[in-house]
């Protein structure tokens, strides 16, 4: 949810978004009682009415930005 929303507003719909598809609950609360994530994706994602890329973003490979240390070392 963070990379489709963002981290912020991510958090926020998990606790205070009820979904009808989970039974009236959160996500975090569908979560808790052990509903599979993807299911609780889905159930996100039809609710939101998210288009295709974004419902399939977390697939994507995460890019990782390689950095030097301040003292010129190696990248990591």
């Amino acid at each position: 949810m963070d990379r489709a929303f963002g981290p912020d507003y991510a958090k926020s719909l998990a606790s205070d978004l009820v979904i009808g598809a989970l039974g009236s609950r959160s996500a975090q609360q569908a979560l808790d009682d052990g509903v599979p994530p993807r299911q609780v994706w889905e159930a996100v994602c039809d609710t939101m009415e998210l288009d295709g890329k974004t419902r399939w973003s977390h697939l994507e490979p995460v890019k990782y930005r390689r950095t030097r240390s301040p003292l010129g070392a190696k990248e990591l």
